[in-house]
């Protein structure tokens, strides 16, 4: 106790605000909705997994910090419950809809987020994917630029487009060289016509819908061991701008951090060395995430239970070890879960509009929302 408490009084210096919530079950999603509103799913319980959209306390609901607030806590607004794991939910634009995925297959299950006068999330289809049986689970991103779309697969030899809706496949393309097998580790929408996509060698490969022939690999990873396992970061790219103009953030599970330009493929931004616990415990919840509202700003999650915060601008191509301007320790003081094993932070996202705030959750059930101070007024 001596140390949470130790930290308790440390966060009231390093923290603008700082928010716990107490979930039922591991976490590992936390996914931005309509109306500012938050959704999270469980991932591994026997008999359900739950899947809650979450109102957020009122201090995040507006514009600018209003000071102390009697009402701290997320309240639960609708909720359902997934018979198999959920490991990728995603938030379809401008609909009541989600899509999440998860084991024994590849399959899609599309959910209805009910209105205002019930307090249910339901199952409404699911999307089967082609030699899905005995196929990792897919990674998933959508969009609704032309009609609702989720951009979704296991491996690089088949991506598909599929319109949520109708279920009607609207695109597919792969590599099949020998590289098709490979894994996906992540996967992103850059704009409608533009997808990226990450293995979990560190592969990026680029693809336009617009050029069905296939896909064309952008840079393959920095020269590390082939045991490295690697996701990676996107940033929508800001209004007026080309996506491909935003920089990629690709992680490796030794905390390896290669930054890449799409426009100019043939040498790194800057790599460094994410000052995380190596090896990781796992490349099963690696994180890395672009700040939407700070330039050069990302932060990383996945090693044990904290978050780093990382200003990458002043970064070059040495490798050297990267010092953070912020750590959230919150969650290695334990939650609900009870565990004798330290939670371990599976996911974490920024807040849309607000610079310095996140969202992360653990796999004790702890989520938690926080606000970190910035010593040197670097950020506004």
């Amino acid at each position: 106790m001596e140390a949470a408490d130790e930290w308790l009084l440390q966060s009231l210096r390093l923290y603008r605000d700082l928010h716990t919530f107490e979930l039922q079950a591991p976490t590992r999603l936390i996914e931005w909705a309509r109306g500012d509103r938050v959704c999270v799913a469980g991932y591994g319980q026997s008999d359900g997994n739950e899947i809650l959209q979450l109102i957020p306390p009122p201090t995040l609901l507006t514009k600018e910090t209003q000071g102390l607030c009697p009402e701290r806590d997320f309240k639960v607004e609708c909720g359902g419950f997934s018979e198999r794991p959920v490991y990728s939910l995603k938030y379809v634009p401008d609909t009541s809809l989600l899509v999440t995925s998860g084991p024994p297959d590849s399959s899609l299950q599309v959910w209805q987020v009910s209105a205002e006068d019930s307090d249910v999330i339901k199952s409404v289809s699911t999307i089967a994917t082609e030699n899905g049986t005995g196929q990792s689970w897919a990674k998933i991103d959508t969009i609704s630029a032309r009609a609702p779309w989720v951009l979704h697969g296991s491996r690089l030899d088949r991506v598909q487009i599929t319109e949520v809706e109708s279920r009607k496949n609207v695109y597919t393309a792969g590599i099949q060289a020998p590289q098709g097998s490979e894994e996906l580790s992540s996967l992103a929408f850059l704009d409608c016509n533009l997808l990226l996509l990450c293995s979990a060698t560190g592969r990026l490969c680029l693809a336009d819908t617009r050029q069905p022939q296939g896909l064309t690999e952008a840079v393959p990873a920095p020269s590390v061991p082939s045991s490295e396992h690697w996701c990676m970061g996107t940033r929508h790219a800001a209004q007026g701008s080309q996506p491909s103009s935003q920089p990629v953030a690709r992680l490796s599970s030794r905390g390896l951090l290669a930054l890449t330009d799409l426009r100019k493929t043939s040498e790194f931004l800057a790599v460094a060395k994410a000052r995380v616990p190596s090896p990781g415990s796992g490349a099963e919840f690696l994180c890395v995430s672009w700040a939407p509202a700070l330039e050069g700003y990302l932060a990383v999650s996945g090693f044990d239970g904290t978050v780093h915060v990382y200003d990458t601008q002043s970064w070059d191509s040495s490798g050297r070890e990267a010092e953070p301007i912020f750590v959230h320790k919150g969650h290695t003081f334990g939650g609900a879960g009870g565990s004798r094993d330290p939670p371990l932070v599976t996911v974490h996202t920024w807040h849309l509009q607000k610079p310095r705030t996140l969202l992360s959750a653990a796999s004790d059930g702890s989520l938690h929302v926080w606000d970190w101070v910035q010593p040197c007024g670097k950020c506004g």
